[in-house]
């Protein structure tokens, strides 16, 4: 098994020691083009969560390449390039220009415009571009999961990564909506049970592995995670509010395993 971070929730640059407590570090959104993100407010705490807007502001694929990815490679961990996109060919673009990482495609973010194609469409798309591993990451929208996981199958994903956040909103004192966006992507402890029907109906559809991920706060919640057929695990909204989380949650995980019996992707 795998400890990554989720995609967005850590500045390895800023906090290089946080990012090799991972097994691998999973970078912020690439786009092809510089993105400077949604208009602030864009981020809400709520009773059970965090909301966030962000909207996938990024340097862009050419400055990623040249000076990002150069410095991400100096962590001396292995590296897995969060990609999107607004077409499938701008997707395919950005792939093709990597190498050696993972690369988990960002098929489902809530905060800004989605491609046309289906995500089976960029994936395919993708494939012909790169011969990198390939990672599909999913929306927990979507009521059937595991058809979407055998399409993306289908067309060539080597795992996918379950959930993304679910679009929610919060108001403000004055009932307004607190994020300047309106709505955003709701994560954090709430999350859970959604990413555990999702991952336990993914690996029912697949024998791929899975990133499994949202509301992991404890070695517990890894461990669940597992036992809904995970194969790797990925720590979000909880690196906002604990630094150390990598290292407890890996020990608090070996705690839990000795004296739980898991059952394989049950």
């Amino acid at each position: 098994m795998l400890l990554l971070n989720a995609s967005g929730c850590l500045d390895a640059l800023t906090a290089p020691d946080v990012a090799r407590a991972f097994d691998a570090f999973v970078t912020k959104t690439v786009t092809p083009l510089p993105r400077e993100g949604n208009a602030p407010p864009r981020i809400a705490e709520t009773e059970h969560g965090m909301l966030n807007a962000i909207g996938l502001a990024n340097p862009g694929r050419d400055a990623f390449v040249a000076s990002v990815l150069p410095q991400l490679r100096e962590l001396g961990v292995p590296l897995w390039v969060s990609v999107g996109g607004f077409a499938a060919h701008e997707y395919a673009e950005t792939c093709a220009v990597l190498d050696a990482v993972t690369i988990e495609l960002n098929l489902s973010c809530p905060n800004v415009d989605e491609a046309p194609e289906s995500a089976a469409a960029i994936v395919a798309a993708c494939r012909e571009a790169t011969a990198n591993p390939l990672y599909a990451k999913l929306s927990p929208h979507s009521w059937d999961i595991g058809e979407s996981v055998r399409a993306v199958e289908a067309a060539g994903a080597d795992g996918v990564s379950l959930v993304n956040t679910l679009r929610g909103l919060a108001l403000d004192a004055n009932l307004q909506p607190a994020l300047a966006r309106g709505a955003g992507g709701y994560s954090g402890p709430a999350l859970k049970p959604v990413a555990l029907a999702a991952v336990h109906a993914a690996r029912r559809a697949t024998e791929l592995p899975i990133v499994g991920m949202g509301g992991v706060w404890t070695g517990r919640d890894a461990l669940e995670m597992i036992a809904c057929g995970a194969t790797h695990v990925a720590l979000g909204t909880v690196l906002f509010a604990d630094p150390h989380a990598p290292t407890r949650v890996r020990s608090e995980l070996a705690a839990e395993r000795e004296r739980t019996v898991v059952p394989t992707g049950n």
